[in-house]
């Protein structure tokens, strides 16, 4: 998909299509009433007639309208013009895309990133169109024999801004808005991925891909006979069970001056969690191949800081594993004592991502990161308390938290602050080890997190439990979201001081 961005009038435009707004009830944005005016009087004489109320999601599309040189016009509802906000504004570039995608036109103007959506400037109209423009046409076809694509599918839209002077704030968002969307494709691609294909040396190869893509990105992998010598015993019990090595991929990417402490960013990578011992109920197993989407998200934000040239050092860590029921398989009842020296006593094999992730926090600890954030599918309690809208988020350090929280309204990859309080560490006593993998029923997502937090007293850490936001289930719409690429991308722009508008 190819995009621009322009400043000129509605009527100067020739193209396959103009796409302009209209508010409820039936009242003509700016742009559409020069239209009407050039047209005259054509498409109010049709709004009269009731041919479009301007309900939010409504589309009308006009062929050969008088005096226009475009060959169409597509008319977007977009609700009560006070109520527009940046999620509805959202919705309907999804459906304006989806709609022009369906109509042969293969490239449109849209005046729509004109629009007034509370709070947000022209830098964040023309991302967020792209965002939303990539992710309303993705489609995940890699393992389908035929492909169904339209015949003359969309291929370029340009965006209007309202002044030339915002035509280097357009391009920048659009540079900005394209890097974080190839990010996201690759997350759900690799995602996606069916886990017969994609192990944890799939990841590895899919960082190889990428950092053979950029100069400042270099790959080093950490294999099992390696996480022995460090005494990763956690990590490597989990996989004991597959005949998928574990594999941990660290992706460096070199943006910043070498002095700089890094941000570390740590991704949860079951390409396939079965349970284990304490094995899963069959209901929904195949959707475990998403266990893997904190990996996935940390590699997709890589591609985007790489792809962006941000001036910040940033090293992503992909955990992967695999966790199966085999002779070799750990137990319930096992103690491991982790890479920190830590001992755990396994009450659940299915609580296995924090077992991977204790080792790989404490290994990350030689980077002397200035903070770290690890992204997992990590608790179905997530999914109770939040549901499938906001990621959790749980820190041990206020400004990190405040920082995420704010990235995460930026990009509107929402997340939501969980409390880290003492009271819930007692949860996780056991009268064997130091610490049991399980804290109960009451306050999983916290519990879980509490477990995380004891191997991250060196540095500044925070957690993003993305089993609720990583993927959606069952129906057509099935499938990887991306989420939460964009979160972690603005995360580490702001963290760069990255300029948004001239």
């Amino acid at each position: 998909m190819e995009f621009n961005v322009k400043s000129g009038s509605p009527e100067k435009q020739r193209s396959a299509c103009i796409v302009v707004g209209v508010f409820e009830p039936r009242r003509l944005t700016p742009v559409a009433e020069q239209l009407d005016i050039i047209s005259e009087g054509y498409i109010s004489n049709l709004l009269r007639r009731g041919d479009l109320e301007g309900k939010a999601g409504q589309m009308l599309l006009l062929h050969h309208v008088p005096n226009v040189l475009s060959e169409r016009i597509l008319l977007v509802g977009c609700g009560k013009e006070r109520e527009l906000d940046e999620r509805q504004y959202r919705q309907i570039i999804k459906k304006t895309i989806s709609t022009l995608n369906e109509t042969g036109s293969m490239e449109a103007v849209c005046f729509l990133t004109e629009l007034h959506v509370k709070g947000r400037d022209t830098y964040w109209k023309v991302r967020h169109a792209v965002e939303t423009t990539n992710e309303a046409l993705y489609n995940f076809t890699a393992m389908k024999s035929r492909k169904d694509e339209a015949r003359r599918p969309l291929r370029k839209i340009v965006f209007n801004v309202p002044t030339r002077r915002e035509l280097t704030t357009g391009e920048r968002a659009i540079e900005h808005g394209m890097a974080i969307s190839a990010g996201i494709k690759t997350t759900k691609d690799v995602a996606n991925m069916p886990p017969n294909i994609c192990n944890p040396a799939y990841l590895r190869d899919q960082a190889m891909e990428i950092a053979e893509q950029h100069d400042n990105l270099t790959i080093e992998v950490i294999d099992e006979a390696q996480m022995a010598e460090l005494n990763m015993n956690s990590y490597l019990a989990v996989g004991r069970g597959s005949q998928n090595e574990s594999m941990m991929t660290v992706m460096h990417y070199k943006g910043g001056v070498p002095s700089q402490n890094p941000v570390v960013l740590v991704g949860k990578g079951l390409t396939f969690d079965s349970g284990g011992i304490s094995l899963k109920g069959g209901d929904g197993m195949d959707e475990m191949k998403y266990d893997m989407c904190g990996a996935a998200s940390v590699l997709g934000a890589m591609q985007s800081i790489a792809q962006m040239k941000l001036p910040i050092n940033v090293i992503g860590v992909l955990a992967g594993c695999e966790n199966m029921p085999d002779a070799n398989a750990y137990r319930p009842g096992d103690i491991l004592t982790t890479m920190s020296g830590q001992t755990v006593e396994v009450l659940n094999t299915d609580a296995e991502g924090r077992l991977v992730l204790c080792d790989a926090l404490t290994y990350v600890e030689r980077f002397s990161p200035d903070v770290v954030i690890d992204v997992a599918t990590l608790t179905g309690a997530c999914v109770v308390a939040l549901g499938k809208h906001a990621t959790g988020m749980l820190s041990n350090h206020n400004p990190l938290a405040h920082e995420l929280i704010n990235a995460s309204e930026q990009s509107s990859d929402r997340a939501w602050r969980l409390p880290l309080w003492d009271e819930y560490q007692e949860q996780l006593e056991s009268p064997f080890a130091d610490m049991s993998n399980l804290g109960g029923r009451a306050a999983g997502t916290i519990t879980a997190a509490c477990f995380l937090s004891r191997f991250t007293r060196k540095y500044h850490w925070a957690h993003l439990d993305i089993a609720g936001t990583a993927w959606i289930s069952g129906g057509k719409e099935k499938g990887a979201t991306g989420r939460p690429v964009a979160m972690l991308a603005q995360y580490v722009m702001n963290k760069a001081g990255v300029e948004t508008e001239d």
